[in-house]
């Protein structure tokens, strides 16, 4: 009789815990909803400003530019990626486990982007008050940490847009902002490239560049503080010892191995980007590389990014972002070829617009397609797993890539690349689209 009443409480402790679960849920929803348009602004603001300042430091021009000018080495060049790569490495899953626990992750974000605003304010201060070897230890320096609180940052900045953006909502949000963005930074870049660095103004246009960028991200973050609206969610995974999460990282794969060939999607692309620092010196080798001209290449890169956010964002809303990626990496495979191939400068124009679209439609698809994998609160272990998976190959590819220009040239380098695209192309067309399986599973 005790055993049966005992029974019988522990059913209705069950129904009660998933009517109080369904109640969170739905009250989870309607915030969602209800401060939509506020974080929407918030998110487009911060996206915009700092996406406009981001692009300055990571285009493929200004940086390998000025690290070239200041060291006279390839492998310099590959050396400064690959230590921006390895912060990507060792802090995203670090960053996960500080974040999946915790019910708010705006504190940490602000954290994070601050201190990363901080690495590109040093790179721009190195530059008026160093000279020689001290000065590219230094920029090596403020790269790395660079790397590192980006990587961080990426976790805590998904993790944000999954909590307050609607999956429907979230292609265009990245759209809009990035085009907005990409549009403001490419006219900065042409004005950049032709008056601060053609000019040398204030005695470094590099160092100037970057002060540019170090206002125009710390401005984004402090709109998004102002504004942003994070809820609570109804569940949140408990507090784990960093090694132990780290050990239950198979899992997460094995239980979707689709994410896992995602993964090797993300490696494979981001070993091609082992051409990326050496696109703007092979075309300083077959056109004036002056201020005027490393500006308008900027504006081509830039512009296209800017142009084709509205199409891959509004493509990925609509046809889910696995067709996104295929369409970059056969845009990036086609863009690389040209500019090794025809080395006239309206087809280097034109190769540029095209690195430029694909990177804007990777990054975008990449960023975006994670979110959509497995349960919500392994979502930031998952976030950071993918960005190691990219921050390993990418450390890996500027460090060969730089030995392999020196001893055999841009092309082979460029050739590659182009290898590691099409492996990554034809493990994509393995998998489904995210989105779909759980549309079907709902079905």
């Amino acid at each position: 009789m005790t055993m049966h009443v005992d029974e019988e409480i522990e059913d209705a402790e069950l129904v009660a815990a998933d009517d109080d679960l369904v109640a969170r849920e739905a009250a989870y929803e309607k915030f969602i909803w209800d401060n939509l348009r506020r974080n929407y602004v918030g998110n487009f603001a911060h996206g915009m400003l700092g996406m406009t300042g981001f692009r300055l430091i990571n285009a493929p021009t200004f940086l390998p530019a000025y690290l070239h000018q200041v060291s006279g080495s390839n492998s310099i060049v590959g050396l400064a990626l690959a230590l921006q790569q390895v912060g990507n490495i060792i802090s995203p899953i670090f960053a996960s486990t500080q974040i999946e626990h915790r019910s708010r992750v705006m504190p940490a974000a602000m954290w994070f982007g601050g201190l990363g605003r901080l690495a590109i304010l040093g790179m721009a201060l190195v530059g008026w008050f160093m000279k020689g070897e001290p000065l590219v230890i230094a920029l090596l320096v403020f790269i790395f940490l660079f790397g590192v609180f980006m990587g961080a940052q990426r976790v805590a900045f998904s993790i944000l847009i999954s909590k307050v953006i609607p999956i429907s909502r979230r292609g265009r949000l990245q759209a809009w902002r990035n085009a907005t963005g990409g549009l403001i930074a490419a006219v900065m870049a042409y004005l950049a490239g032709k008056y601060l660095i053609g000019t040398n103004a204030f005695g470094n246009g590099y160092s100037t560049t970057f002060v540019l960028a170090f206002v125009l991200t710390s401005a984004g973050l402090w709109v998004l503080q102002l504004l942003l609206r994070e809820p609570d969610p109804p569940t949140i995974r408990s507090q784990a010892k960093f090694l132990d999460r780290l050990k239950d990282s198979p899992r997460l794969i094995a239980e979707d191995p689709a994410f896992g060939v995602f993964m090797i999607v993300q490696m494979l692309a981001t070993s091609a980007r082992v051409a990326a620092p050496f696109y703007i010196l092979f075309a300083g080798q077959q056109v004036n590389l002056d201020g005027a001209m490393l500006g308008l290449l900027t504006l081509a890169f830039l512009g296209a990014d800017t142009i084709s956010n509205l199409v891959w964002g509004y493509l990925g809303d609509r046809s889910g972002y696995r067709l996104v990626l295929l369409f970059t990496i056969l845009l990036w495979i086609a863009s690389t070829a040209l500019l090794m191939t025809v080395p006239t400068l309206p087809a280097i124009l034109l190769a540029f617009a095209g690195l430029g679209a694909a990177q804007a439609g990777y990054m975008m698809a990449a960023m975006t397609m994670v979110l959509e994998f497995g349960d919500r609160d392994d979502l930031p272990m998952r976030i950071g797993l993918s960005t190691t998976a990219e921050g390993i190959t990418a450390t890996l590819g500027p460090l060969v890539g730089g030995a392999l220009a020196d001893a055999f040239g841009y092309d082979f380098v460029f050739g590659a690349s182009i290898g590691l695209l099409v492996a990554a192309f034809l493990a994509l067309m393995t998998i489904k689209d995210p989105r779909r399986r759980k549309t079907a599973v709902v079905d």
